[in-house]
C-alpha cells in the first residue's frame, strides 16, 4: 500500500500573472522591509547633520555620490508607496473600496502615483 506523491513542480513567479491588488500588496510589504532596513542609516544621517556645521557638511558629502542619491530615491519611493498603500488598506478595513472594481482602480492609482512620485524624487535628487 504505497501511495505515490506527485513530483514537486518548479514554481516560476515571473510566469504567474498576479492581479494588480496582489502587486500592490507585495510592493507594500517590500517597501515596509526597505523602510525598516534603512531606518538606522537615516537616523544616523539625521544625527550627524544635527551635530553642527561640520556634521552637516559631512552628511551632505555622504549624499553626493550618484548611487547614494539613487538609493535615496528608492527610500523615497518606499515611503510614498507604503503611505499610499497603507491609506488604501485602512480605507478597505473600514469598508470603503471593497468592491472588485473599486479595489482594482485604487490599486492602480496607488501603484502609478507611487511610481510617479518616486520618479519625481529621483529627478529632484539627480
Amino acid at each position: 500500500m504505497s501511495s505515490q506523491q506527485p513530483a514537486p513542480v518548479f514554481l516560476n513567479l515571473f510566469r504567474i500573472r498576479f492581479p494588480v491588488a496582489a502587486v500592490t500588496s507585495i510592493a507594500h510589504r517590500i517597501s515596509g522591509v526597505l523602510l525598516f532596513l534603512f531606518f538606522p542609516f537615516l537616523v544616523w544621517l539625521l544625527d550627524l547633520s544635527l551635530q553642527g556645521p561640520d556634521g552637516y557638511a559631512r552628511a551632505i558629502a555622504l549624499l553626493q555620490p550618484l548611487w547614494v542619491r539613487m538609493g535615496l530615491a528608492l527610500i523615497a519611493w518606499s515611503l510614498l508607496h507604503h503611505l499610499l498603500s497603507g491609506i488604501r488598506f485602512l480605507l478597505i478595513d473600514i469598508g470603503a473600496g471593497v468592491s472588485l472594481r473599486v479595489a482594482r482602480r485604487t490599486a492602480w492609482i496607488v501603484n502609478l502615483t507611487g511610481l510617479l512620485l518616486g520618479l519625481a524624487c529621483l529627478w529632484w535628487l539627480l
